[in-house]
Formats: C-alpha cells, structure tokens, sequence
C-alpha cells in the first residue's frame, strides 16, 4: 500500500513526557514533507494549544479536539460544537456533585471554578496557561470539548449523560467530554474525504485511549511503545517509546521513510 498522509497525535506520541518534541520525531515530519507525504496533527488538544509546534513543523492541518474542530491548510473543514442542551445536562449534573468543569472554545477555554486544585494539576500536566475563569462562557459560545474534573471511582455519576456524550479519561483528575460519536476518526474521515482519500491510503500514530477510533480507521494504525495498554489491540503495529525513535521506526514500518 502506497500511503499518501500521516496523521500524528501529540501528547505522548510526537511531545515526550517534558512536553518536547524529540528532534528524530521532528525531522521524521519534515521528511516525509519532502516525500510527498502530508503530515496532520490529530489530537484531542485545542488549537491555542499546539499552534507553536505547527510553526516549528511547518504543518497547516490538523485534527483538533478529538475530531471537533477540522483545518486543512489553515482553512476551517469542519466545526462540530457540543449541542447546548447537553452541555446544560452536563453543568447541572457536574454543579451537584461539586466537580469542575472547563469549556474548550475554538479559540480560548475557561473554567467555572477559580483555583480548584483538579484542574490546576491537570491543565499543568499539558504545560500550557491556566483557563480564565467565567462560569458562563458555555452560554454565549460554541464549545467544542469540556473538561470534566474528577476521579475514576466518581465517573459512574454520569452514565445518565451516555446516550449523548462521550466521556475519555486522559488524566487521573480528568476526562474529555465530547458528542457521543465524537472521535478523531470522525475528523479524519471529513478530512480524507476532502482530498478524495481513502482510509486505506493513511496511516496514524497514537498512544491514548482518545486513538483508539482513529487506529481502526486508518490503513495502518501505528501505536507507541508508551501507548496505554488498552489501545495496543487497536493497532496493526506497536512501535518503540516516543524518546526511543518510535516515530521514525513506525514509519520505517510503514514503508514511508528508509
């Protein structure tokens, strides 16, 4: 199979622990630039994110917000906020049992607690600035993902909010909060359709529970050494620790770098 695009999650697969994209990782990308290959970044991150590491690589597409917020070549593909009314579902019931929530915008995210120590250690675990605070913002914009704070043992509080919203845990004191057919592989698809692609001709990178529809997806689906044991039966390949080469090595796999 001659693969045409690569699609790349972040945290954990092109960023090491430190948050650092390792410099054989970063090279790799520019490679397959040069090959005629199309990188795209595919992550559960929003935009104001990562928008440094898209600069430093030289990519203008990406799959944001686990398959929320789509742009290919810095134009808007797709923007799929979460329905209002489930949102009120979700802060009502959050609201109850005291959790914090944080509301992802396309371009600024908030937070209706001030100083919760849930959302602080998480949102440090990212290396990115503290949300604002304003309890509201969910009212008034397009919210494409939600950060719900609690603990695992806490998560059956929310199965009544299943039929219509998907919950992926992503840190110990956090989980996304997405539509309940919201994933990558959804961004994905919208993306590959639009260059008249098909799955078979992608490959993807993965190492969170949030990869787990996108390594089905795609033609190959590359895993990281590092990858969350439940995500390895989601993979064609498991490839080395990301600061061991698992970049380069997947896509030698893959047929796509010498």
């Amino acid at each position: 199979m001659s693969y045409k695009i690569v699609f790349f999650d972040l945290d954990g697969t092109l960023l090491n622990e430190e948050k650092q994209l390792p410099a054989d990782a970063a090279d790799a990308v520019r490679e397959l630039k040069k090959r005629g290959v199309e990188p795209v970044i595919a992550t559960g991150r929003a935009p104001y994110f990562f928008l440094p590491i898209l600069e430093s690589l030289g990519i203008d597409s990406y799959i944001s917000l686990n398959g929320a917020y789509v742009v290919y070549q810095g134009k808007p593909l797709l923007k799929r906020p979460i329905p209002r009314a489930d949102l009120e579902k979700l802060v009502a019931l959050a609201g109850s049992h005291r959790h914090s929530l944080v509301f992802e915008g396309g371009e600024a995210y908030f937070t209706d607690s001030e100083a919760h120590p849930f959302v602080e250690e998480a949102i440090a675990s990212l290396r990115v600035a503290m949300p604002g605070f304003d309890p509201g913002y969910w009212r008034n914009e397009d919210i494409y993902q939600v950060f719900l704070h609690c603990e695992s043992h806490e998560e059956h509080l929310y199965e009544q909010l299943l039929t219509e919203l998907k919950m992926v845990r992503w840190h110990t004191k956090a989980l996304d909060v997405l539509p309940s057919d919201g994933s990558k592989a959804l961004g994905i698809d919208m993306l590959l359709r639009h260059l008249k692609l098909q799955p078979e001709q992608a490959v993807a990178f993965g190492d969170g529970l949030n990869d787990k529809e996108m390594l089905k997806h795609v033609g190959l689906g590359i895993a990281m050494g590092n990858s969350h044991p439940e995500l390895l039966p989601f993979a064609d390949f498991v490839t080395a620790h990301v600061d061991e080469g698992g970049v380069v090595q997947g896509l030698q796999h893959a047929g796509l770098l010498p």
